[in-house]
């Protein structure tokens, strides 16, 4: 049914919960804000991290900028490891290649880190095109921006959206999907609810990795 297959990366390919949030924290520490509960934070995962900070913290652009600053302070060097791969991820991307599937990431993390992640856990080689956001705040974190810009670089045309799919755990990835005329899985293994996905026009829900293979 679909040919083209872009995934979102933290909540949906990884569970990112612990190196988000830990570097969410340090961030904060930074101005004197100290969070005891991380699962305050897990709001974090997905949106992007400016537009966050500002929406969490009640930051204007300027401690914004310097709270993403902070956060990539630690995730640089520690936070980016500190995930895991979502339970059965390497064996739907090996059907979807050995099925003749195109298989892209689109995530609202800079496109560096993903290609480290992806590297970790050796998974790159299952992706034709891995997509991301820009280390500049300002340039392509929006889901919207993010998914067309992988769209564009597989060459997908006008037709052939019809025949592409974005998989994800939050509204955020299904409004990206929407805003880009293609359909969309929302995975319920993630930082999303059902109700939320649903509402936000999710085609398809899903408990699991193995059950993505048979709407594809």
């Amino acid at each position: 049914m679909y040919d083209y297959v872009l995934f979102d990366l933290d909540g949906t390919v990884t569970d990112s919960f612990e190196g988000i949030t830990n570097c969410v924290c340090y961030a904060l520490d930074s101005f004197g804000i100290h969070i005891s509960d991380k699962t305050e934070l897990a709001c974090f995962i997905g949106p992007p991290l400016f537009e966050q900070f500002k929406f969490f913290a009640k930051f204007n652009d300027r401690e914004a900028e310097k709270a993403v600053k902070k956060y990539r302070e630690r995730y640089s060097v520690t936070g980016w490891k500190e995930c895991m791969l979502v339970e059965g991820t390497e064996e739907l991307l090996k059907n979807l290649k050995k099925r003749g599937k195109t298989v892209a990431l689109a995530t609202c993390k800079p496109e560096k880190y993903a290609k480290m992640i992806l590297d970790y856990f050796n998974i790159s080689v299952y992706f034709d095109f891995i997509g991301g956001s820009e280390l500049d705040t300002k340039k392509r974190t929006a889901k919207h921006d993010i998914v067309e810009y992988v769209i564009s670089n597989l060459d997908i045309s006008a037709q052939n959206r019809k025949k592409t799919v974005m998989v994800g755990d939050t509204f955020y990835d299904i409004d990206g999907a929407k805003s880009a005329g293609i359909a969309s899985i929302g995975v319920l293994f993630g930082y999303g609810t059902k109700e939320e996905l649903v509402a936000h026009g999710a085609d398809y829900t899903v408990n699991n990795m193995r059950e993505i293979i048979n709407i594809i």
